[in-house]
């Protein structure tokens, strides 16, 4: 059985049925069949694991706002110029189709132009806004159109592309896509792989599951007979073998699909820190941490932070406090899970919500290197509630520079 809505084994249809018990603390009016099966089939009718997926998704659907997420955000604009992809047509089976030609981005540039938390947030919201055009089609063509099909081309990709933070920005916008938005992938075709590809891949293999390998085929040369056993020709660009071109005649469709490009100088603001002057700046030992404790005296309140290193990477992470008193960090709650960023390339940013008051602990970790101490310089900031609301990163929309592609891609669904 596949573990649709109509296609399920009595043990599968029992195992849902518990399931829905078992969250309905959470659960929402929306949620119909379709959405419970999503969480099972991601882990394999798994109850316990499906629940802890489910929960997760909730409690970071909150912290990041995500719901209203179509209200408060809007991607800057060297996102929508210059972030390759775009959405274009429907499978065979009625998926949406996303062609990214993936070769011709400029990570690098995109990086110098903004920051890294704003290009997964841009993400997300491509994402909610898939799922609110995945209603409508479903809607609007009587047949359940919940999933899309990803078409790679890596014409051009290089070792460039390989660049240690825009490697962490793709892992990191994978992560969010597998732990919150199951099953939507239906099939990945990767097309004009070059050698360097495997090595490519097997930098983004540990962050995929099981499941999400097994739906990627690495097309041959024979790529456009291949998509086009999927996918009819009308819904196809011509420059993939279908049929589509811009009214131009471009057959790659550079009005829906985001073509890439080098980010111009003009975009470049080098995601730097100009002004430091609110900054604090402290030298981490070899071997050594640096932790900072921070009172959230309300629920709802935010972490936010910003900091660079000179010259080497350093580890981050954010922690609660769970007794009073001095704690080792095992002993807390981890809110933000420690890991290595490359804040030396590009300086780190980012903000959480914390659900509930206490005491917060923000934790540079240098315990990996016992050769060389790191220079930092940081600026953390505990946002109320009111402040954090009226503080959602916005993009000024006094911008006189002309409309692109991607203006279509993020919002005429």
């Amino acid at each position: 059985m596949s573990g649709h809505v109509g296609n399920l084994s009595p043990k599968q249809e029992a195992t849902l049925a518990e399931f829905k018990e078992n969250v309905k603390d959470i659960t929402r009016p929306h949620f119909d069949d379709h959405y419970f099966l999503r969480w099972l089939r991601a882990r394999n009718f798994d109850l316990k694991k499906s629940e802890v997926m489910l929960r997760n998704n909730m409690k970071w659907r909150e912290q990041n706002k995500v719901d209203t997420m179509l209200e408060w955000f809007e991607p800057p604009e060297v996102m929508l110029k210059y972030y390759t992809g775009g959405l274009f047509g429907q499978d065979k089976e009625g998926a949406l189709i996303w062609i990214d030609p993936n070769g011709y981005i400029d990570i690098k540039g995109i990086l110098m132009s903004m920051r890294k938390q704003e290009v997964i947030l841009s993400k997300v919201y491509l994402l909610e806004k898939i799922y609110a055009m995945f209603e409508e089609k479903t809607k609007e063509q009587g047949r359940r159109v919940d999933q899309m099909v990803i078409i790679f081309d890596m014409e051009k990709f290089g070792l460039k592309h390989l660049w240690k933070p825009g490697v962490d920005v793709f892992t990191q916008i994978i992560a969010v896509f597998e732990d919150n938005y199951p099953e939507t992938l239906k099939k990945t075709f990767v097309v004009n792989a070059p050698k360097i590809f495997p090595l490519a891949y097997s930098l983004l293999k540990p962050f995929l599951s099981e499941e999400t390998h097994r739906k990627v085929t690495v097309c041959g040369s024979n790529y456009k007979e291949v998509l086009l056993q999927h996918i009819d020709a009308d819904q196809l660009p011509a420059h993939w073998g279908g049929t589509c071109t811009d009214p131009d005649g471009n057959p790659r469709c550079p009005s829906l699909i985001i073509p890439g490009g080098q980010v111009p100088e003009s975009y470049h603001r080098q995601n730097d820190l100009d002004d430091v002057s609110a900054f604090t700046q402290v030298s981490i030992g070899r071997g050594s941490t640096l932790k900072l404790e921070y009172v959230v005296d309300k629920p709802r309140c935010a972490i936010r932070w910003q900091f660079k290193t000179d010259g080497f990477d350093i580890g981050f992470g954010v922690l609660k406090k769970t007794a009073d008193g001095p704690q080792k960090s095992a002993e807390m709650e981890e809110v933000v899970a420690t890991q290595r960023v490359n804040s030396h390339m590009v300086p780190e940013d980012g903000m959480v919500q914390c659900k509930e008051a206490g005491t917060y602990v923000v934790r540079f970790d240098n315990t990996y290197s016992w050769a060389r101490a790191k220079k930092l310089l940081y600026l953390i900031e505990v946002l109320q509630p009111q402040t954090f609301d009226l503080d959602m990163p916005k993009v000024d929309s006094s911008s006189s520079l002309a409309s692109s592609p991607g203006d279509d891609v993020y919002k005429s669904f």
